[in-house]
């Protein structure tokens, strides 16, 4: 807790947990390749600094979410899309990396397509695990810290609701804000 009374984790405090999470990371894929699928916009400064912790050979899948409400007659459904094609990972050892894990709908969805592909292993590591969130039976592999769900975090690339403050080296709670993802229900 900073002097404020707000939630925070320094540069210092994430890059050593950072790199515990490499070394767990090294260690479970005992030196086989590791097909990493990253989280384009929230997961691309923890991915960074976590693949150069790990200690395997790495190859990244990027990805982008996109959220629609799409009408239906007269119900409106949301759809979750994912802007690049699956890659092949049949046999591989797969980790997906995001920065926060909140509801974990959107995660779940995109472990289940990338098990389609029949990977050897399949696993999930994020940043920030805020379990009071989740609307789904997931749990993070591998996780930096536990975090209140009733805090949007900001910085270490996590923006706000504006879409400021990716660029803070540490995390800061923002109180009043309680989601990582700027107008989109999860």
């Amino acid at each position: 807790m900073s002097a404020k009374g707000t939630s925070s984790f320094s540069a210092a405090r994430i890059a050593g947990r950072v790199a515990a999470m490499g070394r767990q990371i090294s260690r479970a894929s005992g030196g086989r390749r590791l097909d990493v699928v990253v989280t384009m916009d929230r997961g691309f400064i923890f991915a960074a600094d976590l693949l150069r912790n790990v200690a395997a050979p790495v190859v990244c899948h990027f990805v982008r979410e996109q959220v629609k409400d799409v009408q239906q007659g007269t119900f409106a459904r949301r759809e979750v899309f994912f802007s690049s094609g699956a890659p092949d990972l049949k046999g591989r050892d797969v980790l997906l990396l995001d920065a926060v894990l909140d509801t974990g709908v959107i995660q779940e969805f995109l472990l289940r397509r990338l098990a389609e592909s029949q990977p050897r292993s399949l696993r999930l590591a994020v940043l920030l695990d805020k379990p009071a969130s989740r609307r789904v039976a997931l749990e993070p592999d591998y996780f930096g810290f536990q975090a209140a769900s009733n805090h949007m975090w900001v910085g270490y690339g996590l923006a706000d609701g504006g879409g400021t403050g990716r660029n803070g080296r540490g995390l800061s709670a923002k109180r009043g804000l309680t989601s990582n993802r700027q107008s989109k229900r999860r």
